[in-house]
């Protein structure tokens, strides 16, 4: 067995396995993080078919950015994966007819392509100066270039309609307009208010009712009794009234 044969057969394997712990993974990240494996094993499939232009934008295009965002959405939504599991067993039945139909339809498109299909060499013919990019190019722009209009115009309507359907003001959000903010004046952000003056006296008060003051201090102000129980003449007889003589 050549050596590029065995490769060939290791990465089929691990991709194999990949797609299938995709589907059956318990947690959605695990299964996002097999389905990296499986892009990075497709890639290298693409490196042997002498593809490297498919290669590489399988790994920047699928790899680099949608597993990325798809990892960050699973992350922050919170999804109960329990009630998603209620209905599994039951839903079990129709999902092995489909994935069967498929698997016999891919069987029969791919069958048809290669049983009277001679062996051809690769393009190219194993030429130094040749670019499988180039190549590639030339036939996108110039035999398909109706269907990448086509679809470059269907992925831009997709993108104005996602941002067309997120792009809604919610009632309990707070925004910010800065040309409001640069017209606002003093008096927007200070109001003097009128208030009766009160007094400084420490017993002074404000009455509720009416806005009167009631001062506590002075000649009708009860007298302090001490309170410490060393200097109170009730508590130590050696401490006499103030006001006796000596």
């Amino acid at each position: 067995m050549e050596f590029k044969v065995f490769v060939f057969w290791v990465l089929a394997a691990i991709l194999v396995g990949a797609s299938l712990r995709v589907v059956t993974a318990k947690n959605t990240v695990h299964a996002a993080l097999y389905l990296v494996l499986a892009f990075f094993n497709a890639a290298g499939i693409w490196m042997l078919l002498e593809a490297e232009f498919l290669a590489i934008a399988l790994v920047l295009v699928y790899v680099g950015a949608v597993m990325v965002l798809f990892l960050f959405v699973l992350m922050m939504l919170d999804i109960d994966f329990e009630m998603m599991r209620t209905n599994f067993w039951r839903h079990l039945p129709l999902v092995i007819i489909i994935g069967l139909l498929t698997v016999i339809q891919m069987s029969l498109v791919l069958w048809s392509k290669v049983k009277d299909a001679a062996p051809r060499a690769m393009p190219g013919g194993g030429h130094p100066g040749y670019s499988n990019s180039k190549a590639l190019g030339i036939s996108i722009y110039t035999q398909y270039i109706y269907a990448v209009e086509i679809a470059a115009v269907i992925l831009l309507v997709a993108i104005i309609a996602a941002i067309a359907l997120t792009l809604r003001r919610r009632k309990q959000t707070k925004y910010q307009n800065p040309a409001q903010q640069i017209r606002v004046r003093r008096e927007d952000r200070v109001r003097v208010l009128p208030m009766a003056s009160v007094g400084r006296d420490r017993g002074a008060s404000i009455d509720a009712s009416g806005g009167s003051t009631t001062s506590t201090s002075g000649a009708n102000a009860p007298r302090a009794e001490a309170t410490n129980p060393a200097t109170n003449p009730a508590t130590n007889p050696a401490v006499k009234p103030s006001g006796s003589g000596a």
